[in-house]
């Protein structure tokens, strides 16, 4: 059954593949190579098998040429909006704040004058009390002498003759201070009615400087309400990005803080009152709104410090994230503390922050390998390089050129083990990479 079978494949073949041979001649020999037509339909699979992988392998190589292309220019453009975003920002915080002062400077002029202006509201309120008491200590004086007058006048009708002359006299006598009584009176009676119609003009007065520092103040809380959500917008995105690598934030900035001497100008606390006085709540509300600034300073000033890049930079792609994985040696599973950028052999490689190389040599397992300590505690790692372009105890900047991509150490091809520990425990790089590329 099997020869038959054999027979018929065979005749088949035959049909489209006929037995062919080479001839090999020499001076002195004729030799020949028979070319079976299972031979030649092999031949023909593996030919066609190698022109299908080396098309695939082509559009691979292309897409991943243009895809990683287009990724650095995306990567670049929305850095430029970034730094944009964050001038504007600058811009208009400090406009913000500059209104804010000034803003402040009107309130506290307008609580003076009001304060002046219920000064003198006082101080004509006790002039016209005092005219009133004046006026009544007068009209009852006027009134007794009146009385007295009218007595007189009762006295003098009942006398006669020579008493006559001298009733009148006592008349033109007592007439003199009676019109003297009149001239004060008329007099304290203008004061009284010039005084209640300036303490009418200072309620006005006062009335309208209320409504104008209503206004302000109105105007002072959209300001305020502004900046607020402009500082939460800005400083929340950085926090949780600097939490999620696992840095501590607090400490990161006191570092900061400490080694920044540009401090002072809108930074510095706002203080209005030099009498001791307890903060108003718009003067601790300005305050507030400064110290989230002064963070979001000190944040974008860590971030510079902080390995926020790529280190590769010529087109690349990823073969292995972070975390665990297979073995390919060993079939079990492992824990893959870094990133794989795979690249041709020579690609360079840079730093990802400002540091100081601690190592640059080979490392078990690593190969080439090359360590370098940044700001806050974290350190980077470069492994399996072809090259190595710095030295131990070297100063590097951030985008240095620190050596070549190679496959040295344990590896199973070309490409770059990048690493990234914070205070010595491994993060995932993708955090810091990601960052660089979506917020910077």
């Amino acid at each position: 059954m099997r020869t038959r079978l054999a027979i018929k494949i065979h005749t088949v073949l035959e049909r489209f593949f006929p037995e062919r041979r080479v001839f090999l001649k020499s001076d002195t020999d004729t030799r020949f190579v028979r070319l079976r037509p299972s031979t030649q339909l092999v031949a023909l699979t593996g030919s066609t098998a190698l022109i299908a992988w080396a098309i695939v392998a082509t559009a691979i190589v292309l897409m991943d040429s243009i895809g990683s292309g287009n990724f650095r220019e995306q990567a670049k453009r929305d850095q430029s909006t970034y730094q944009a975003r964050l001038s504007d920002l600058s811009a208009q915080r400090n406009g913000r704040a500059e209104e804010a002062v000034a803003a402040q400077e009107r309130f506290n002029a307008a609580l003076k004058q009001i304060s002046l202006m219920q000064s003198e509201l006082l101080q004509s309120e006790t002039r016209r009390r005092e005219l009133e008491t004046g006026i009544e200590v007068i009209q009852n004086t006027l009134r007794s002498t009146m009385m007295d007058r009218e007595i007189a006048r009762d006295q003098v009708a009942q006398l006669e003759g020579a008493e006559g002359g001298s009733a009148a006299r006592n008349n033109a006598a007592s007439s003199a201070p009676t019109s003297i009584l009149a001239d004060a009176l008329a007099r304290t009676a203008a004061e009284r009615d010039q005084v209640i119609v300036d303490a009418r003009d200072a309620l006005v007065e006062a009335e309208e400087l209320t409504q104008k520092l209503a206004i302000m103040q109105d105007q002072n809380d959209a300001i305020f309400r502004q900046l607020e959500e402009a500082m939460t917008v800005s400083v929340a995105p950085l926090d949780r990005m600097f939490r999620n690598a696992g840095m501590p934030t607090d400490r990161m900035l006191e570092t900061v803080r400490r080694g920044y001497s540009g401090q002072g100008g809108p930074m510095m606390p706002l203080t209005f009152s030099t009498r001791g006085e307890e903060p108003s709540a718009d003067t601790m509300r300005a305050n507030r709104l400064l110290n989230q600034m002064d963070r979001l300073n000190l944040y974008r000033l860590a971030a510079q410090k902080a390995p926020f890049a790529n280190p590769v930079k010529n087109a690349f792609r990823f073969t292995s994230q972070f975390g665990f994985r297979r073995d390919p040696k060993t079939g079990g599973r492992r824990m893959h503390s870094g990133v794989d950028f795979a690249a041709p052999s020579g690609t360079p490689l840079y730093a990802t922050a400002d540091g100081v190389v601690t190592n640059a040599g080979w490392g078990s397992g690593y190969g080439r390998l090359v360590k370098i300590q940044h700001e806050f505690g974290v350190e980077t790692r470069y492994a399996h390089m072809s090259k190595i372009r710095v030295k131990v105890g070297q100063r590097v900047s951030r985008g240095q050129h620190i050596g070549d991509m190679g496959a040295s150490g344990r590896v199973t091809g070309v490409h770059l083990h990048y690493e990234v520990r914070v205070g010595g425990k491994a993060v995932n790089p993708m955090i810091f990479i990601k960052a660089a590329n979506d917020v910077f």
